[in-house]
């Protein structure tokens, strides 16, 4: 996975998280490109790198301009992490949920295979649904308030009144 990004202060830890999460999660290498310097609005951190399939970094650059990382890749390792690896092998366990309490009560040999997450599966067959139940419980608007970037829409006052009531109320 290649990864351009803009994170800026103070969001550098959280995204460090996120590569190493994403590699060690789907199994694959992910080479993170993180602007760095000022340019006027935000301070970027840097931080380019270049993750390990098992989410260990495998080189990272710090803040400078211009900084160059490289390491070597093995096709082959991911492969076999995919075919032998037990605990440590998401891509399997992801599709295969539950499959050794499954096996051990002798209720099937491969796990459940329907995602039992009412979210996800509305996600994939209802998208707006989706959008409307995230909607719910963060904004309806793409601006904030508190925040404004230009040429972005804030919203309107009386719309984030109410919002904020209903989210006290608990009724959205």
């Amino acid at each position: 996975i290649i990864r351009p990004q803009g994170y800026m202060y103070p969001a550098k830890e959280q995204q460090i998280q996120v590569s190493k999460t994403m590699a060690w999660c789907n199994q694959v290498y992910v080479a993170v490109a993180n602007a760095s310097g000022f340019d006027g609005v935000y301070t970027y951190f840097g931080h380019s790198a270049v993750i390990g399939a098992d989410g260990r970094t495998l080189g990272e650059c710090s803040t400078e301009d211009n900084g160059i990382q490289y390491a070597q890749l093995s096709i082959s390792g991911i492969r076999d992490a995919r075919a032998n690896d037990q605990s440590q092998n998401q891509i399997f366990k992801l599709t295969h949920r539950g499959y050794t309490g499954v096996y051990a009560n002798g209720d099937g040999e491969k796990g459940l295979i329907d995602c039992p997450f009412e979210f996800y599966n509305t996600w994939v067959k209802d998208p707006k649904a989706a959008q409307l139940m995230a909607e719910k419980i963060t904004r309806s608007s793409i601006g904030v308030r508190c925040c404004p970037v230009p040429g972005i829409p804030a919203p309107r006052e009386e719309e984030e009144d109410i919002e904020e009531l209903a989210h006290e109320l608990n009724l959205m």
